[in-house]
């Protein structure tokens, strides 16, 4: 019974956070899309990597997203990459800092992997313009 309510409270703070950075539109499609193969998946990572990790007092969420920046660009996790771009309208990380995260990302991950997450943070950056735009 402790350990339910245990995962329920990891699982609670969890989206809370992954709420405040993805955004609720995000969240929502990611949970009303999950079915009988991948709901446990959602769960998981809204436990472990939102509830545990993103929670924890020990950085901020500035600096929690800005080397989820760092490591996706690293890793060349695109789909992951892109979204963490976006999340930056709400986690406090400027235009120029993932500009910097990326030069930095060259020296110590690679130069390809760089100049491909600096493409993809353009289109990112140009298709939340856009978005804006219209208002």
């Amino acid at each position: 019974m402790e350990d339910d309510m245990q995962d329920r409270d990891l699982y609670d703070r969890g989206l809370a956070v992954r709420r405040s950075v993805l955004g609720d539109a995000h969240v929502d499609r990611s949970l009303d899309r999950a079915g009988a193969f991948d709901r446990d998946f959602q769960e998981f990572i809204t436990k472990t990597a939102w509830g545990q990790i993103w929670t924890r007092p020990g950085l901020d969420v500035k600096t929690r997203s800005m080397l989820t920046i760092a490591m996706l660009a690293a890793l060349g996790r695109d789909g992951e990459l892109a979204l963490h771009i976006r999340a930056t309208r709400n986690t406090g990380v400027s235009r120029d800092e993932v500009k910097e995260i990326l030069l930095q990302a060259a020296v110590y991950a690679g130069v390809p992997a760089a100049n491909h997450a600096m493409a993809l943070a353009r289109a990112v950056y140009e298709e939340m313009d856009g978005e804006a735009a219209k208002g």
